[in-house]
């Protein structure tokens, strides 16, 4: 009988322990995955980040260069690393074509070299590195990555002159189909200096070198290709990234329900809407219309986009707001990039609704059977600096059963074969028919660009809608 009881209580704790065990797993399991959606959120934003940046790269003078020296940029910010170099193999050797920082790992005893970043770039390039030379002519040969604590305690980086101030070293190869195609290296901790990368820093690393690989793989399809095709990838990568940042869906936000319409007169699109949450009770709901047409506007559109959500998170009022937007894309663009937009800010709790524009078309409600047009002033984004900048805003409750229309001027400008444009008084008669007969968002947006299409001859211009109702 005590054997029993014995058995038994062994028995018990057993099942006791592997409940435990499946307790603790299932935890485990709930907190790696919160945490594996946060990370996954995370990268996407980095990886938006690091599309912004490289698209702002290739678009400017430089080229190919302009964008691996946004990608160095990238590179050095997120590893915490005090200087970076990216290297691409040239025949059999690695040469730089872009640098981050005050890198050591050059072949100069000239100490002014290291004072301008020009300066310290060309010398990179014009040096080459053979395989089986020194560290980074080993990894030409064995092609793996590799992380040094102290650089100065190394024999193959003996050659440099700066070889007794060295500190941490990582350089990650950068392979495709099994074929070199660069080296990726970092030299120095900043987040602690004198002490070497840890290994996050090193994993990092390692992520983020597909990334580097994918703009080089870009934009060297560039030179290879047929000046039509390379038009037509540039344009689909435009197309791609704009895509990408659009909103997936059409919004809810307490009693409103809204509704975009996008239609692009090229294969990328200057136009752009975005549907952003300030708090639980806001929601800013943008649309914008930039200067010119293919990929400086798409850029210009991203640039915008970009801006506009990082102020959010100091959002005061729409008038600041605006100014502080205004402001930023005049010190960033080009004197002749510009960019109107129109905004609505969407208060759920008190049922209100606040509009200002920079540049861009009139706001149109229809409540009541009847039409109203507001016109507030305001220049467009980009073109004035922020002392010279004034934007009005008008505030209106909004009534169950209005509808709201925010509009591109790709509307009308829309011109038929007669060369007559279609003009703001055929829209708003074509908005008001269709409120008027009680149709959806969706059937309201459907209603008036059949009505366009119909009209004009060939599009000419972007055209995006965006729809709010008060249900």
């Amino acid at each position: 009988m005590e054997e029993f009881a014995i058995a038994a209580i062994v028995l018990l704790l057993i099942v006791v322990l592997v409940l435990a065990a499946l307790l603790y797993r299932q935890s485990d399991r709930t907190f790696s995955l919160r945490n594996a959606l946060e990370e996954s959120e995370s990268r996407r934003r980095e990886i938006s980040n690091f599309l912004t940046r490289f698209s702002a790269g290739i678009k400017g003078e430089e080229g190919f260069f302009g964008a691996m020296n946004a990608a160095a940029i990238h590179i050095g910010e997120q590893t915490d690393s005090e200087s970076v170099a990216i290297y691409i193999m040239d025949g059999s050797e690695l040469r730089g074509v872009s640098v981050y920082g005050t890198y050591p790992l050059v072949h100069t005893a000239n100490k002014l070299v290291f004072t301008r970043r020009r300066h310290l770039l060309e010398t990179l390039r014009r040096e080459t590195i053979a395989p089986g030379e020194g560290f980074l002519g080993g990894i030409i040969i064995s092609r793996l990555a590799e992380q040094i604590p102290c650089g100065a305690r190394d024999e193959r980086f003996k050659s440099y002159p700066e070889f007794s101030n060295l500190g941490g070293v990582m350089a990650v190869p950068m392979l495709r189909d099994g074929a070199l195609v660069g080296v990726i290296c970092a030299v120095g901790n900043r987040q602690h200096p004198g002490r070497p990368f840890s290994a996050n820093q090193f994993e990092r690393l390692k992520l983020l070198a597909p990334q580097v690989l994918m703009v080089h793989n870009l934009v060297m399809a560039y030179g290879e290709i047929s000046r039509r095709d390379r038009i037509d990838q540039e344009l689909e990568l435009a197309r791609v990234l704009q895509q990408s940042l659009l909103p997936k869906s059409n919004p809810t936000w307490g009693d409103f329900s809204i509704h975009a319409y996008s239609r692009s007169a090229k294969e990328v699109n200057g136009d752009f809407y975005d549907f952003i949450k300030i708090d639980d009770d806001r929601m800013l709901v943008v649309i914008a219309d930039a200067c010119g047409k293919g990929i400086p506007a798409c850029m210009l559109t991203a640039m915008t986009r970009s801006v506009a959500r990082s102020l959010i998170d100091n959002f005061t009022t729409l008038h600041d707001f605006l100014c502080k937007l205004s402001d930023k894309l005049n010190r960033d663009t080009d004197a002749d990039r510009f960019i109107t937009l129109g905004c609505c800010l969407l208060d759920k709790k008190n049922m209100l609704l606040e509009f200002a524009r920079a540049g861009h078309t009139d706001l149109v409600t229809f409540v009541h059977n009847h039409i109203r047009i507001m016109s507030p002033r305001g220049a467009a984004l980009g073109i004035l600096p922020a002392r010279l900048v004034k934007f009005d805003t008008i505030c209106i409750a909004i009534e169950p059963g209005t509808t709201v229309m925010m509009y591109s001027d790709g509307f009308t400008e829309a011109i038929d074969a007669e060369g007559i444009e279609f003009g703001q008084d055929r829209l708003v008669t074509a908005f008001e028919e269709a409120c008027s007969s009680k149709n959806t968002l969706e059937d309201v947006v459907k209603v008036i660009s059949r009505t366009i299409i119909e009209y004009e001859e060939s599009q000419s211009d972007d055209q995006t809608l965006v729809l709010i109702r008060r249900d």
